[in-house]
């Protein structure tokens, strides 16, 4: 008997002592939640009184780096750490900017603004910052704040809605700010797969970075109102959302590799696929932004459609033919001066409702190029060529495939405005 009350005293004891141990850590937890809770009420919410500016893609087919050669390769050890590097070295250098724009109201006989935010990041430690077009549209001025919070006067000095950069001149005394630029590197050596951060400021939070990897490269990416594509833009998962725009997408060495300005998504926040305007382009475009204000693009006058099965039936031609058929030509530009010819659109069906392209000429080259796709034609004229410069095209008419010919266009600067059905 004393054997058997000696182990039911043990086991009272073993139970008792479970039960004080389960009640300190529901203690503990609760003491935890509490104090969580408590610094996230704390912490400021994101402003409620501004519009996060990120366009939605449609049809989408504290450290010195100012001298790139003293980056380190950041991306051997942990790779936790070298992302935490990286975020210690740009953080200074990326900015929340905050520009307002009419709404078309007016209150008590004055016009009623919207404020809008989006990011930015220093390009050169004469006060220049560069950002997206879009963030900066229909604003003179607008307010840059630092991630110490300081904030100043900037001014829109040079834009271009085409390839959605813009760059600033801050205008205040910045003398006690430490401008440190990014440094810029060459997006043509971007592989599939390489991890890429963004640092920008979604929602207003500040100072925020995600990161993922390049998804794809060479997107063409509509402009959402019928204007002309950007071409070769960088397609990530990192999480990209309103206020991200203008941001910097940076690979792992913390070298700026594109700018993040627009997303692929039905609800208009993240869903995995974003994209940023390639590096290339900022190096082309920012100098003459910088120098004049503006920049021109090379035009070739044409509206070309990517060879289908269907369409292919209907030119007779061989399945999987590669090239892009001309459907239209703008009035009085390069291409229609070189007599390129567009296709003809004909009815058919019983009752006319379907349309049939007919005759047209098919771009199968330039500059001895080949070209498969519209993407093809808009990525190397806005990369390879300025305007005044001469393009040869090799061409093809569905009717006559076995005798190929060349033309040569002058390439010429591509209208403020045009149809909507001319697309380079």
């Amino acid at each position: 008997m004393d054997k058997k009350l000696a182990s039911l005293v043990i086991i009272v004891m073993a139970l008792a002592g479970l039960s004080a141990l389960l009640l300190f850590n529901q203690t503990y937890l609760s003491q935890l939640m509490s104090k969580l809770n408590t610094n996230l009420r704390a912490s400021p919410p994101p402003p409620s009184n501004v519009s996060n500016v990120l366009p939605v893609a449609q049809n989408v087919s504290n450290g010195d780096l100012s001298n790139s050669s003293q980056t380190s390769n950041l991306s051997t050890g942990n790779p936790a750490n070298s992302l935490g590097k990286v975020f210690n070295k740009v953080q200074g250098s990326v900015v929340q900017i905050t520009s307002k724009v009419s709404t078309g109201f007016q209150l008590n006989g004055e016009a009623v603004q919207q404020s809008r935010l989006g990011s930015g990041f220093v390009y050169d430690t004469q006060g220049h910052i560069v950002t997206n077009y879009h963030v900066v549209s229909g604003s003179e001025t607008v307010d840059v704040t630092f991630i110490d919070g300081n904030t100043y006067t900037a001014k829109v000095v040079g834009s271009d809605k085409d390839s959605d950069l813009a760059v600033l001149l801050i205008t205040d005394d910045f003398s006690g700010e430490n401008l440190v630029p990014i440094p810029i590197a060459d997006s043509s050596t971007l592989n599939v797969g390489d991890q890429v951060i963004a640092i920008g400021n979604p929602f207003g939070l500040s100072d925020t970075l995600t990161t993922g990897v390049v998804s794809q490269i060479g997107r063409l990416l509509p402009e959402e109102q019928g204007g002309f594509s950007i071409p070769n833009t960088i397609q990530t998962d990192a999480a990209i959302n309103p206020g991200n725009s203008g941001g910097p997408l940076l690979n792992i060495n913390g070298e700026v590799i594109g700018i993040n300005t627009a997303i692929s998504s039905s609800t208009g926040t993240y869903s995995g696929v974003g994209f940023a305007i390639p590096s290339k382009s900022i190096t082309r475009i920012i100098p003459s932004l910088l120098k004049s204000g503006t920049y021109s693009h090379p035009w070739l006058g044409i509206s070309g459609a990517n060879l289908t099965p269907d369409m292919e039936k209907n030119l007779g031609l061989p399945r999987n033919y590669k090239g892009v058929l001309v459907v239209d030509v703008a009035q009085g530009g390069p291409a229609e001066k070189a007599k390129i010819q567009p296709a003809n659109e004909q009815s058919g069906g019983t009752f006319g409702s379907t349309t049939r392209l007919t005759g047209g000429e098919i771009i199968t080259m330039l500059d001895g190029h080949s070209v498969k796709r519209m993407e093809d034609i808009i990525g190397y004229l806005e990369e390879s060529k300025s305007v005044g410069d001469s393009v040869k095209l090799t061409i093809v008419k569905n009717d006559n495939l076995s005798s190929p010919f060349t033309l040569s266009c002058v390439l010429e600067k591509r209208p403020s405005s045009a149809s909507a059905t001319i697309s380079q």
